[in-house]
C-alpha cells in the first residue's frame, strides 16, 4: 500500500511476500534514498522491522529545513507500536553532503535507543545519508 501527499511518497506498508529485509546498511540506504524528494531538506525516514528485520511500513517521519529537522521518539514509537514492529532503523539525509553526525543528531539517537528498551523496540541504527557516503551508529559502535 503506497500514501501518497503532494508528489512525494509519505509511507510504503508492505505485504508479507514483498517485504524487503535489512541485512546491512546498504540496505537501508537502497530503500531510503528514494523517499528523499528535495535533497535540500532534511528528511528523516523510520523503518518498522519485524522479528526476521523484515520491513513491515518505512515511513517518512518529517522534513526539515537545509540545516535543521525536529523529531520527538513518540512520533515513531507510536507508529512502531500501532503495527507491532520488533525493532527500527532510523535514517535522515544531510543536505550539505557530509553524514558525519552532530550533536542533535547524537542526542536524538541517544533518546530514540533509551525509549526503545523502555518500550521493548530495539533501535538497531541511526544512518545518515551523504552525496556520496553513509554513516551508521551501530557500524561506528555509537548504537
Amino acid at each position: 500500500m503506497i500514501k501518497v501527499k503532494s508528489l512525494e511518497v509519505r509511507e510504503i506498508e508492505y505485504t508479507y511476500d514483498k517485504r524487503p529485509k535489512i541485512i546491512s546498511m546498504d540496505d537501508v540506504v537502497q530503500i531510503v534514498k528514494p523517499m528523499i524528494a528535495d535533497p535540500n531538506k532534511e528528511f528523516f525516514i523510520a523503518l518498522f522491522l519485524n522479528t526476521k528485520n523484515g520491513v513491515l511500513k518505512q515511513e517518512v517521519i518529517s522534513i526539515g529545513s537545509l540545516n535543521a529537522n525536529i523529531v520527538h521518539p513518540r512520533e515513531i514509537f507510536k507508529t512502531a507500536c500501532t503495527i507491532s514492529a520488533a525493532c527500527i532503523i532510523v535514517a535522515h539525509n544531510h543536505p550539505s553532503g557530509d553524514p558525519t553526525p552532530s550533536r542533535e543528531d547524537i542526542e536524538i539517537t541517544k533518546k530514540l535507543s533509551e525509549a526503545g528498551k523502555m518500550m521493548g523496540i530495539e533501535v538497531l541504527d541511526h544512518v545518515i545519508l551523504g552525496h556520496d557516503k553513509h554513516y551508521g551508529f551501530k557500524e561506528s559502535g555509537q548504537l
